[in-house]
């Protein structure tokens, strides 16, 4: 059977289910003081490379045609070039990686050659101090080395992930779109977002920063503007010298309306829902206990099953 061909499955608000994200480990190598580690709730354990192969196999038996790794820090796994390659010969129509691109030069080469397409930094600052503030660590010519390295190989798009904050880099905005133009790489700004894993109401008042006030620049100086319905309906501007993304917060009922994204957490579990963590369908135990194929199946539609908008109504 030609894998591509293969029909993704819906859930009952006919969302299709497009993309997993597999988050590889919770270890990290900078301590991001805003991080909600993608919604999952910090554990110990970390998958074996072959259940992550294994996961990845089923989903792609039942239609998900795109990949994305993530972590913590995904290439803190002295084993992530081995995964990157088993998944790649899956045949995804996409394979990806979230990084905080602090290894990134080092490993830029050894992801495309392993089949990897493109890359997510996630980057903030330019600041060498705002940069130390938000990450506690002094990676940040390291970093920017990085994103060149993964532009050079021709891993594409190499998309920079700005935290906008209000107060620390807000004002760093069009500074960063500069940095990307001469790189190569693309600017994806993203408002700051509050979930049950960060629930710190003062550091949300403190640092959120409405990106609204941004977009309303875009719109007026883009020449061309591009709404992605099937990623959260989130817009790209086309400028005269570029382009920007936007991320807006994901606390309303377009975000949930075209959500198609399903993810696995470190310890093998799926979770249906980014902002719920009582829903989760475990895999790893199963898997341990010698299921088929076939009977994974089940449990994932059992995942896409329990999937309903968490804001409103589709």
């Amino acid at each position: 059977m030609d894998q591509n061909k293969i029909q993704p499955q819906t859930d009952t608000y006919q969302r299709p289910v497009l993309s997993l994200r597999i988050s590889i480990t919770n270890r990290c190598n900078i301590n991001c003081f805003y991080c909600h580690h993608d919604g999952i709730i910090p554990q110990e354990y970390e998958m074996e490379t072959s259940e992550i192969e294994r996961i990845a196999r089923v989903a792609r038996n039942l239609g998900i045609n795109k990949i994305r790794l993530s972590g913590g820090e995904p290439l803190i796994r002295t084993d992530i070039i081995d995964i990157v390659s088993r998944i790649s010969a899956l045949n995804f129509q996409d394979v990806s990686l979230t990084t905080n691109g602090t290894l990134l030069e080092d490993y830029s080469q050894k992801l495309k050659d392993a089949g990897l397409d493109r890359v997510n930094v996630s980057f903030d600052t330019l600041n060498p101090n705002t940069y130390k503030f938000i990450t506690k660590s002094n990676y940040l010519e390291k970093v920017k080395r990085g994103i060149k390295k993964a532009v050079e190989v021709g891993l594409y798009p190499v998309k920079v992930n700005m935290v906008v904050m209000r107060g620390l880099n807000h004002e760093e905005v069009w500074d960063m779109f500069q940095f990307c133009k001469e790189t190569g790489a693309i600017l994806q700004i993203i408002e700051l977002l509050k979930t049950e894993s960060c629930p710190d109401t003062d550091f949300f008042d403190d640092y959120h920063y409405d990106i609204g006030i941004i977009e309303d620049q875009l719109q007026k100086q883009a020449t061309k503007v591009k709404t992605r319905p099937f990623m959260q309906d989130r817009k790209k501007y086309f400028l005269q010298d570029g382009e920007i993304e936007v991320v807006r917060p994901m606390d309303n009922t377009e975000f949930c309306k075209n959500c198609t994204r399903l993810r696995i957490t470190p310890e093998g579990k799926l979770k249906p829902c980014l902002l719920r963590n009582d829903n989760l369908v475990d895999l790893i135990e199963p898997i341990r206990e010698g299921y088929s194929d076939e009977e994974l199946e089940k449990l994932f539609l059992e995942a896409i099953a329990s999937r309903e908008p968490y804001y409103g109504q589709c």
